[in-house]
């Protein structure tokens, strides 16, 4: 039987929640033009936003697209103040009812997760794998491709369908997933740049996840977002794995494996994962991660210059940095 969220409508579109997500999405962009715009009138448009809600006259606007490096080329999609504050009214009162359906191992933008948490997770399950570094531990790698702009909207509706049963709240979520197509493709992609798309990509690979858990019954898996690893003692076990991930992947959810991206090779041999190169004993910093952080310190100055060497530095204690950090300390 199915762990029905049971969330009424006027929990989302009321106007105490929209005014507590404005306080959230405020963070951080009080100087940005677009939102100080938007705060001028913040009563008024909040009055509207919320009376287009409860009427069902609400139309998601359209969307700035623009590309970043981080490290490798992203195209983001920005919508409009008021989408994104919706996103974010949305997005605080559905995410901890969806949160207790994911497994223990996925770990993108969820709640007391994130890329530290997998990275010891990686290095616990390669201790207990190879027995303490005794035995050979095998890993097997996947990365989704292009999963944000592959992800199908008839079969995410009908994921959340599974658990939501309020039909205004279905109403809503579909006018916010059809709000975007990836280039000439309908009804296909979620935009990198929606605070909802997070939680939207977990729900959909929350499928894949649960296939692993409990139909293949894989103990010594991660996956963050469209990256998964599968740790072993047998090598050919892993490569078994393969064919019977991409078919999940292709006829459930209609998304393929990076060939490119697709390995099975020792923890001594070194794994990339997560921007970490991992071995058997440590792990060190990526050679494209390190470039991308000495970029971002020399094209700053002054405070943010601090703030951000004091992020790197913090950064660099979850592996062996000490050479870096000796590095970028002469930067302040």
């Amino acid at each position: 039987m199915k762990n029905l969220i049971k969330i009424d409508y006027q929990n989302i579109i009321s106007v105490k929640n929209l005014y507590d997500a404005w306080q959230e999405f405020l963070l951080g962009k009080k100087n940005k033009k677009d939102v100080a715009e938007f705060a001028l009138n913040l009563s008024s448009n909040i009055s509207k936003l919320h009376f287009d809600l409860k009427n069902q006259t609400y139309k998601h606007g359209g969307y700035f697209a623009f590309s970043i490096n981080d490290p490798k080329p992203r195209n983001i999609h920005k919508a409009t103040v008021r989408d994104r504050l919706l996103h974010h009214a949305v997005y605080r009162i559905l995410y901890p009812y969806f949160d207790r359906l994911f497994v223990y191992d996925s770990y993108s933008c969820r709640n007391f997760k994130g890329t530290h948490k997998a990275l010891n997770r990686f290095r616990d399950f390669g201790r207990k794998v190879s027995k303490n570094n005794t035995k050979t531990c095998w890993v097997l790698k996947g990365d989704v491709k292009k999963c944000f702009a592959s992800i199908d909207h008839k079969i995410l509706i009908k994921f959340l369908k599974e658990y939501i049963q309020e039909e205004n709240i279905i109403w809503l979520l579909e006018r916010i997933i059809s709000s975007f197509n990836t280039k000439n493709k309908i009804d296909i992609g979620l935009p990198l740049g929606n605070l909802t798309s997070q939680l939207f990509i977990n729900a959909y690979l929350n499928k894949f996840d649960q296939f692993v858990k409990h139909k293949l019954k894989i103990k010594y898996y991660i996956r963050y977002a469209d990256d998964f690893v599968v740790l072993d003692m047998d090598k050919d076990y892993l490569w078994e794995l393969v064919p019977k991930i991409a078919d999940f992947l292709e006829k459930e959810l209609k998304l393929t494996l990076h060939p490119d991206k697709l390995f099975v090779k020792t923890l001594a041999s070194r794994v990339d994962f997560l921007g970490w190169v991992h071995f058997p004993t440590h792990r060190v910093l990526r050679t494209a991660t390190k470039r991308k952080m000495f970029r971002n310190i020399n094209s700053k100055e002054g405070k943010q210059r601090e703030n951000s060497v004091t992020s790197y530095l913090g950064m660099l204690k979850w592996g062996s940095g000490h050479k870096l950090q000796g590095q970028i300390q002469l930067k302040t």
